[in-house]
C-alpha cells in the first residue's frame, strides 16, 4: 500500500511517506508527516507542565541567567523558567550496530534556541 499525508495532499504539497505492508496491494492509506505531526504537537497544551504556555530551558552553565529570569519571569502566568537536566550523550561507549534503533528524535518538541542563551519551548500554539 502507498501511503500518503492527507494533510499534505490538501495543501497540493508532495505527500508520499512511503509504503506498507501488504506490498503486492496498490491501493493508497493515509499517514501524516513529520512537519504536520509536529504541527498538531505544537497546538496541543504539555502533559508534563500543566498550564506552561511558554517554558525557557537555560543550560546549567549559566547559572547567573537562570536566576535572572527566574526572577523577572516570577509573576507572569504560563511561563516556566527550568535547568537544562541533560548531562550530554546517554550512550558512553561506542558500539559498533548494523541498524540505528532510534528513528527519530526522542524529544516531542524541538526548541527553538534563542541568542540570549536559552532554548523556547512552545505548548498550546494557536
Amino acid at each position: 500500500m502507498r501511503v500518503s499525508c492527507a494533510w499534505c495532499q490538501r495543501e497540493g504539497e508532495p505527500a508520499s511517506l512511503g509504503e506498507r505492508a501488504p506490498l503486492d496491494d496498490p491501493a493508497e492509506t493515509h499517514g501524516i508527516c513529520r512537519r504536520h505531526t509536529l504541527g498538531l504537537l505544537d497546538r496541543l497544551p504539555s502533559r508534563s507542565f500543566p498550564g506552561v504556555r511558554l517554558l525557557l530551558v537555560v543550560s546549567q552553565r549559566d547559572a547567573g541567567l537562570y536566576e535572572n529570569l527566574q526572577r523577572e519571569l516570577a509573576g507572569v502566568s504560563g511561563v516556566r523558567v527550568m535547568l537544562e537536566r541533560r548531562q550530554g550523550e546517554r550512550r558512553v561507549e561506542q558500539q559498533d550496530v548494523t541498524e540505528e534503533q532510534r528513528r527519530d528524535e526522542r524529544r516531542v518538541r524541538q526548541g527553538e534556541v534563542s541568542a540570549l542563551g536559552y532554548t523556547v519551548i512552545r505548548f498550546g500554539r494557536d
